[in-house]
């Protein structure tokens, strides 16, 4: 059985999708990206701010669907230019405490929206 899991909190799917499902205690995280929650718009700023605001909004994700980031095991990155791989490490592991969960960052040659930054991540719920 699963359940889905929605926040207005978070960019609502621009596809036949949903921002994420749990499925027995895991809960998977759709690709997120820096969008703004009014207009719909991609926010092009730096890729710093743009990985913080990715990054705020899978939070919003995980806390509706009862986890936190202490809950994920595997991420995946993303990126338009594998230059940014140092920046987006910066922001990325301010949002983890001692564990840090498996990854993989991997250069996309367009995301949508043409976004620089995607990610999505898959909790274990406990």
């Amino acid at each position: 059985m699963k359940k889905i899991v929605n926040t207005t909190n978070a960019p609502s799917p621009i596809g036949p999708y949903n921002q994420a499902i749990i499925a027995g205690n895991i809960m998977f995280i759709s690709g997120t990206i820096a969008m703004d929650l009014n207009s719909k718009q991609l926010i092009k700023t730096t890729i710093k701010e743009e990985t913080k605001i990715v990054m705020d909004y899978i939070g919003e994700i995980l806390k509706a669907g009862g986890c936190s980031y202490e809950n994920v095991a595997k991420s995946t990155i993303f990126l338009n230019d594998m230059n940014n791989f140092v920046h987006v490490n910066e922001v990325y592991a301010s949002y983890f405490k001692d564990e840090f969960p498996a990854r993989a960052t991997i250069q996309a040659a367009r995301l949508p929206k043409d976004a620089n930054i995607e990610i999505s991540v898959e909790a274990i719920i406990f």
